[in-house]
């Protein structure tokens, strides 16, 4: 084996394969001086709408945006509440309190780390009887990667006629049940992040629907809520656009994505393999591609995790946590978490339990067959 370091995302390799495809789009962008909603945005927009099977297509300049532009459109704001995962980034629960909502805290699967259906349809009925908030929306994250339970998160947002918003910034690329994510819900919110499945140098992101009305919408929310001209204002919108030369870079990058896909399915199964008996690894569930946009297992109940990724940092394994801390214990949603419910929520104990064992390893496509062996024998040793 190797002693060289590992890297938990690595941009290098994959810019190496497209580097002069790269420096040709940069210098097309360079060149015409359409740095702002340039062609490339329209063409990128074609493309990911193809990939994912969906009707539209809006770049956007990041995930969080990308949510926001989303529950803008929907009028979401004052007295409505917005249910998302405790588990899950920082992202997903701000935007909701941006607009003046108040994100409601859902606790996740033990096993698949997404949002749990029992709880949330108990939060969706104990809102409704306290009376105080309207339930408007459910954000379903597909964590790491996996796509969250869409057909029942559906099913309870057309009961309760709520808005139904797919982050899938960790999961461009994973399907449920033959459909890739991107037409699940109302709309899937994308982010663009460089580490994402599909990532640019620098922030951007895009909303996918099926929706022409609502598509027509985002595209005008993200430009100051213009019409048909620049100084046509119809609606109070924010600046929100994708940069011409991110597009560029992410039309270079598209064309590895499905290869790339395949080879992060294959790096989750040695993985799986190596480390069975060991800790609680990643799971998919029937009839879902995992995009696997992080790889996280779980340590054993007690263990030092400190201690772990010293151990694995010494064997020149690098690792990660996501996330240390639940959302309804951040300073910044601890208070809304509090008022969002009279008397204050349940408890949220697998969000929680989650967040003091779980741990990433390195994941991403040009990861050898040697250098997972490397993480599996130094995760063997540590634990």
């Amino acid at each position: 084996m190797t002693t060289r370091p590992i890297a938990l995302f690595d941009m290098k390799a994959q810019q190496s394969l497209i580097r002069a495809e790269l420096d040709r789009r940069i210098a097309a962008v360079l060149d015409s001086g359409a740095f702002i909603n340039g062609p490339e945005v329209r063409e990128l927009e074609q493309k990911l709408a193809a990939f994912a099977g969906c009707a539209h297509a809006v770049g956007v300049s990041s995930g969080t945006d990308a949510l926001q532009i989303a529950m803008m459109a929907e009028g979401i704001g004052r007295g409505d509440a917005v249910f998302l995962p405790a588990f899950t980034y920082t992202a997903t629960a701000e935007v909701p309190l941006v607009l003046g909502a108040t994100p409601v805290f859902v606790d996740v699967d033990p096993v698949t780390f997404n949002i749990d259906l029992a709880d949330l349809e108990k939060r969706i009925a104990l809102v409704r009887r306290d009376g105080r908030l309207k339930p408007r929306a459910v954000i379903g994250v597909d964590l790491f990667g996996l796509p969250a339970d869409w057909p029942a998160i559906e099913a309870v947002c057309a009961r309760e006629g709520m808005f139904a918003l797919d982050d899938a910034a960790q999961a461009f690329g994973a399907a449920l049940g033959g459909k890739r994510l991107g037409r699940w819900g109302h709309a899937t919110a994308l982010s663009f992040y460089p580490t994402k499945t599909l990532g640019c140098y620098g922030d951007g992101g895009a909303l996918l629907t099926d929706d022409a009305e609502r598509a027509e919408l985002y595209r005008q929310l993200r430009t100051h809520g213009e019409g048909k001209s620049r100084y046509e204002v119809l609606r109070t919108g924010m600046n929100g656009r994708l940069d011409t030369i991110q597009a560029a870079i992410l039309l270079a990058k598209l064309g590895l994505l499905e290869d790339e896909l395949v080879a992060r399915a294959r790096i989750a199964e040695g993985y799986g393999k190596g480390l069975s008996g060991l800790v609680q690894a990643p799971t998919s569930v029937p009839g879902a591609v995992h995009a696997w946009g992080l790889y996280s297992v779980l340590l054993p109940d007690g263990a030092d995790r400190a201690s772990v990724q010293e151990t694995l940092k010494a064997a020149g394994v690098p690792s990660g946590i996501y996330y240390p801390k639940p959302l309804h214990h951040q300073p910044a949603y601890a208070g809304a978490h509090r008022a969002s419910v009279a008397g204050g929520p349940p408890p949220l104990p697998v969000s929680e339990m989650l967040c003091t064992r779980i741990l990433s390893l390195p994941m991403h496509p040009y990861l050898t067959q040697d250098e997972v062996s490397r993480v599996v024998a130094a995760l063997r040793a540590a634990v």
